[in-house]
C-alpha cells in the first residue's frame, strides 16, 4: 500500500515560513474519522477514507463532503471498540456547507442531515460529477459494501437514487471517476474494486517480531473494476464486460486522462502491490490495458508497487500529461514522463524524489501550483498501513507527516518543510481546491482514525494567477474531460485536464487553476472540448475566474497545437 524504507520516519526540522496553516478548528470543519475497530485487524479500517470539495449549493464557494467508517456490526457494544466515537463524532457521511465571508474568513455548517445524506455505509472514496447536466454537482460514495449515488436535486437537498440509476456495485469498491468514455455528452461511470475480503474470512497476519498487525493485501485476490455507461434517462448500463474491462486486481487509485492525445479519455488504476493498468479507450466503446507495453505498469526496476494515490499533470510543460504514483513504506514514488505518444519512463531519481519518499506511504496526492509560479508542484499526505516500531504502544501507531514537493522548472522537486507539514497523522483522502476564494489552492486532508485537517495556502502571495470554469453545451455540463491551455504573450502554454478525480478516493475542485508567476497579462485561452474540439478565447485579464461557455469561443489562432 503506498511511496516509502523507514516506516519509523519521525517530525524534521520545519523551516519559519509555512506554506499552510492549519484553519480546520478555527473554520468549524470539525469531521473526526471512525475506524469501527475492534482489535481484529479489519483490512477497511486501514485503508479510507475519502474527502470532495464541490460547490453543491452554487453559491460561488466549496463545501466539503467527508467519507465515515462505521460498525462492522451495528450491535457491538461501545466497550468492544478499540477507539470509542470522539465527543465530535457526527455518524454517518457528513457535509458541510462554506459559509465563507467575503474577504476570507471562513466559517463551515454541518448541513448533513437537512441535506438529505442519510445513508450509511463502511463508506471508502467519492467521486464528484454532474451525471444528468443540470448544472449541480451529484455525488457518489464507495463503500466496503453497497455503493451509494446522491442525485442533487438543486434545492440544497440530495436523494438516493442508488437502486434506480443501476450503480451500486457490492464489493469493495475504493476510488471512482466521472469521464464521458464514449463522447455522448454524458458522464459514465468508473468504480475501481480493491480485494475479495469479508469479515468472515479475515485472515490473521503478524509481524516479523510476531505481533498482530493488518495483513498484506496480496492475502485477498483482487477485484475487476466496474464501468457504467450513462444511458440519459436517469439510469446506467454495467458495460464492464463489453467494454473489456475484465481484468482483476487491487485498484485503490484511479485517474482519467487522454495520455495518447487521440481525443478519447483513458484510465489509470494504481493497484496495490500489483502492475497498474492503463486503460486505453479505443473509441469504439472497448479498452485495452496497455500499462506493461507504454512503461506505466511496473517502476524503473521492473517492479510492482503498492500504489495508492494516483495523478496525472504536465509537469515538464512540453504538452502532454505525466503520470504519478505513492506508493508503501520502503518503496520510492514513481513518476512517470509521457513520451509525446503515450509511453512513459520512470524519471523519479532523475528528479530527485527517490530519497525523500522512500521513509513514508504515500494517499492523497496532487499536482498543483501552490507558489503561482507557472510549475505544478506536488503534495503528498502520508500514513502508515503496517505497525511502525518505534510508534508502538501509541495508540494508532501509524502516523507520518505530509511532504510537499516544489517544482524546480521541471528538472527536479525539492522537499519544503515547514511546521504545519510536519504534524504527523495517518494520512489517507487529500482534496484541492480554493476553499476561501483568493485565488490559491488550498488542501483538505482525512486522516484515518483522526481529525481533518484543512491546510489554507498562504505561499502565491505577490504572483499571478487565473481560475477557469467550463460550461458545456454539446459536451458534459462541467467540460469534463476537456484540455485547457492558458497562453502567455510570448506563446508558451500551460496545459490541464478539466477533472475532479485523482489523488486517493477523493474528488477535488472542478475549477482549473494556473500560476502565471509575475505575468501582467495573457494572450488567452483555449478549450478543446470533448465533443466539438478546439475554441479559442480572447481572455486577457489575470488574477480573475474565466467562466468559458462552449460555443462561444472562436478559432484557434494558426490552429491549435497538436
Amino acid at each position: 500500500m503506498s511511496c516509502g524504507a523507514d516506516e519509523g520516519a519521525r517530525s524534521v526540522p520545519a523551516e519559519a515560513a509555512s506554506p499552510f496553516r492549519d484553519a480546520a478548528e478555527e473554520s468549524r470543519l470539525v469531521f473526526h474519522h471512525f475506524l469501527g475497530a475492534v482489535g481484529d485487524y479489519y483490512l477497511p479500517e486501514i485503508t479510507g477514507a475519502g474527502v470532495a470539495l464541490l460547490d453543491y449549493d452554487g453559491d460561488g464557494d466549496l463545501d466539503v463532503f467527508f467519507v465515515q467508517g462505521d460498525l462492522f456490526d451495528p450491535a457491538t457494544p461501545v466497550e468492544r471498540l478499540t477507539f470509542p466515537p470522539p465527543s465530535t463524532h457526527g455518524p454517518g457521511h457528513r457535509l458541510f456547507r462554506n459559509d465563507v465571508i467575503p474577504g476570507g474568513t471562513l466559517k463551515f455548517t454541518d448541513v448533513t442531515e437537512h441535506a438529505g445524506i442519510t445513508r450509511r455505509t463502511y463508506g471508502m472514496g467519492v467521486a464528484v460529477g454532474d451525471y444528468d447536466n443540470d448544472g449541480d454537482p451529484d455525488l457518489y460514495v464507495t463503500s466496503f459494501g453497497s455503493n451509494v449515488m446522491y442525485r442533487n436535486g438543486g434545492d440544497g437537498t440530495f436523494s438516493d437514487i442508488t437502486r434506480e440509476a443501476g450503480v451500486d456495485d457490492p464489493r469493495w469498491s475504493s476510488s471512482a471517476a466521472f469521464l464521458d468514455y464514449d463522447r455522448d455528452g454524458r458522464l459514465d461511470l468508473f468504480v475501481a474494486n480493491y480485494v475479495d475480503f469479508t469479515v468472515a474470512t479475515n485472515k490473521q497476519c503478524y509481524t516479523p517480531s510476531g505481533s498482530r498487525d493488518y495483513c498484506n493485501p496480496l492475502a485477498y485476490r483482487g477485484l475487476p473494476a466496474s464501468l457504467f455507461r450513462n444511458e440519459g434517462n436517469g439510469r446506467f448500463r454495467d458495460v464492464s464486460r463489453a467494454a473489456a474491462i475484465t481484468r482483476p486486481g487491487p485498484g485503490l487509485g484511479v485517474v482519467i486522462g487522454d495520455w495518447n492525445t487521440d481525443g478519447w479519455m483513458d484510465v489509470y488504476v494504481a493497484n496495490d502491490q500489483s502492475a497498474n493498468y492503463l486503460w486505453i479507450n479505443r473509441g469504439d466503446g472497448t479498452f485495452e490495458d496497455r500499462g506493461l507495453m507504454a512503461g506505466a505498469a511496473f517502476n524503473a526496476d521492473g517492479q510492482a508497487e503498492g500504489s495508492m494515490g494516483v495523478d496525472s499533470g504536465d509537469f515538464d510543460r512540453d504538452g502532454d500529461e505525466d503520470l504519478f504514483t505513492v506508493n508503501v513504506t520502503g518503496q520510492k514514488c514513481a513518476l512517470y514522463i509521457n513520451e509525446g505518444n503515450g509511453s512513459f519512463s520512470d524519471v523519479t531519481d532523475r528528479l530527485a524524489l527517490q530519497i525523500p519518499s522512500r521513509p513514508f506511504t504515500g494517499f492523497g496526492t496532487r499536482w498543483f501550483d501552490f507558489d503561482h509560479d507557472g510549475w505544478m508542484d506536488l503534495f503528498v499526505a502520508n500514513g502508515a498501513v503496517f505497525t511502525i516500531e518505534n510508534q508502538r504502544g501509541s495508540p494508532f501507531p501509524f502516523q507520518q507527516r505530509s511532504q510537499l514537493y516544489r517544482n524546480d522548472g521541471g528538472r527536479t522537486f525539492k522537499e519544503v518543510r515547514s511546521a504545519v507539514l510536519a504534524r504527523e497523522a495517518v494520512g489517507r483522502g487529500a482534496a484541492f481546491g480554493d476553499i476561501d476564494n483568493d485565488g490559491d489552492v488550498d488542501v483538505v486532508v482525512s486522516n484515518a482514525n483522526g481529525p481533518a485537517r484543512l491546510l489554507l495556502n498562504e505561499a502565491a502571495g505577490g504572483r499571478s494567477w487565473l481560475q477557469v470554469r467550463l460550461q458545456g453545451v454539446r459536451s458534459n455540463r462541467d467540460g469534463t474531460g476537456a484540455r485547457v491551455a492558458v497562453v502567455a504573450k510570448d506563446g508558451a502554454m500551460q496545459w490541464r485536464t478539466a477533472r475532479t478525480d485523482g489523488s486517493y478516493m477523493s474528488a477535488s475542485d472542478p475549477r482549473l487553476h494556473f500560476g502565471l508567476g509575475q505575468a501582467g497579462a495573457i494572450r488567452g485561452i483555449g478549450v478543446v472540448w470533448p465533443r466539438t474540439g478546439p475554441e479559442f478565447y480572447e481572455v486577457m485579464r489575470v488574477n480573475t475566474l474565466a467562466v468559458l461557455r462552449e460555443g462561444q469561443g472562436t478559432a484557434w489562432p494558426a490552429g491549435p497545437p497538436h
